[in-house]
Order: C-alpha cells, then sequence, then structure tokens
C-alpha cells in the first residue's frame, strides 16, 4: 500500500475515534432546561460576600378529584419527577382532541418511569364530572396513576389556570371556556415551569419529549 493510501486510511479511522473522545469529553450534558418565569431576586450573605439569586415562579399546591374519583395533589404528581400539564374540556372537538392524541405519545415513551406524570385540567367543571372524565380517560388509554384528568371546583380551576400557569382567557370572553389553551407545560420536582410547548404540534412535543429526558438525565446525575 502507498504511503499516501495508508495515511488516509490512518485518518478516516482515527477520525471517528477523535470525534467520540470530543463528544465524550465535551458533550455531555451541555444542554440544560431554563427555568420560566422569575419571580423575584432575593439577596443571601456567602462567605462575607452578598451574592444575587433569582428565585423563580412555583405552581402553587391543589388537591383535585381525578378520573377514578380519588383526590390527588400536586405534592404527588411531582414526588420527585415531574409532570405534564394541559388545560381541555371533554366536549371540545378541535384542539383538545389533537393534544390529548400528542400526550399519549409521552405516556407512551416514558409508560416504564413513575417519575413521569401527566394531568389534565378540565376547564368546563360544571358538565365535565368524575363519570365523563373516567370515559374521557379510557378513550386516551390514559394508565391508572400515570395520566390524570382533574376536575373539580370551578374557582379553584380558574385560580389555578390563570394564576399559576398564567393561561390568558381568550379576547371578550368571561366564560371559563374562554381559558382554553393548546400550551402544555414541563414542571419540575420544584415545582417550577421548564418549558412550555405547543400540544397540538407533533415536533412541539418531540422536544418535550426530550427536555424530559433532558430533566430526567439532571436528576440522575444530581446536577438539575
Amino acid at each position: 500500500m502507498r504511503p499516501k493510501q495508508t495515511l488516509l486510511l490512518g485518518l478516516m479511522l482515527l477520525v471517528p475515534v477523535l470525534v467520540f473522545l470530543f463528544l465524550k469529553s465535551f458533550g455531555t450534558n451541555r444542554y440544560a432546561l431554563p427555568t420560566l418565569w422569575p419571580a423575584r431576586v432575593d439577596s443571601t450573605l456567602v462567605g462575607g460576600k452578598w451574592q444575587r439569586d433569582t428565585v423563580y415562579h412555583q405552581i402553587g399546591d391543589f388537591r383535585l378529584p381525578s378520573q377514578a374519583g380519588r383526590e390527588v395533589s400536586q405534592a404527588e404528581l411531582a414526588d420527585n419527577g415531574l409532570y405534564v400539564a394541559s388545560f381541555f374540556f371533554a366536549s371540545c372537538p378541535g384542539a383538545c382532541p389533537r393534544l390529548n392524541s400528542q400526550l399519549t405519545r409521552v405516556q407512551e415513551k416514558y409508560r416504564r418511569d413513575p417519575r413521569v406524570r401527566l394531568a389534565s385540567f378540565t376547564i368546563d367543571p360544571d358538565h365535565d364530572s368524575v363519570a365523563v372524565l373516567g370515559r374521557y380517560a379510557e378513550r386516551y388509554g390514559a394508565i391508572a396513576g400515570k395520566w390524570f384528568f382533574f376536575t373539580g371546583d370551578k374557582s379553584a380551576l380558574n385560580r389555578l389556570a390563570t394564576e399559576e400557569f398564567r393561561v390568558q382567557p381568550l379576547p371578550g370572553d368571561r366564560s371559563q371556556r374562554g381559558l382554553h389553551t393548546q400550551q402544555v407545560y414541563l414542571v419540575d420536582r420544584h415545582r417550577r415551569v421548564r418549558g412550555i410547548y405547543d400540544g397540538t404540534s407533533e415536533k412541539e412535543i418531540n422536544r418535550l419529549i426530550t427536555e424530559i429526558g433532558v430533566l430526567l438525565y439532571a436528576y440522575d446525575h444530581d446536577h438539575e
């Protein structure tokens, strides 16, 4: 074999090795999720020096009846893990079916990981009773203890949507259904929102699935 051919072959074999070493050394966990909605900046004294620390909005506690009739709290949803929150109503003919069909992909991807849960909150509790949501959950193959469909007190659900998840009512609509949104929210174990996605978009749900994996990796390696 000629020297030039030998050198070329050596380079061809060496490049993949170098790429692998580079990614292993420098490319691991370089992508960190942002934390959304800063609430305030606190100053703390550390080693005689003042340090500024951003405090982020945390979703307020709630306890609501799910499709099984059992009340579930946010503490249970986020227990050492995360949850994906969304808003819907059972009689919605358009965006809700598309959104929930996309969320079935999230459930399937993380079916065997108990740290990942889904929480869907009705915005029409006057009509979406526990029995209605039970049938609705069956339609989308919701796994018990994995994907919760919540109903409850109308004012509590309204507060949760507007004050905690900052859902904006549709212009000119004063009804509870005016709170409808096709956005979904990734909430971490500290009750902070880490991502917002268009729940009707396959591309956006692919991003959600990826970013759930990023957050779980951070949990596993203790560098959230």
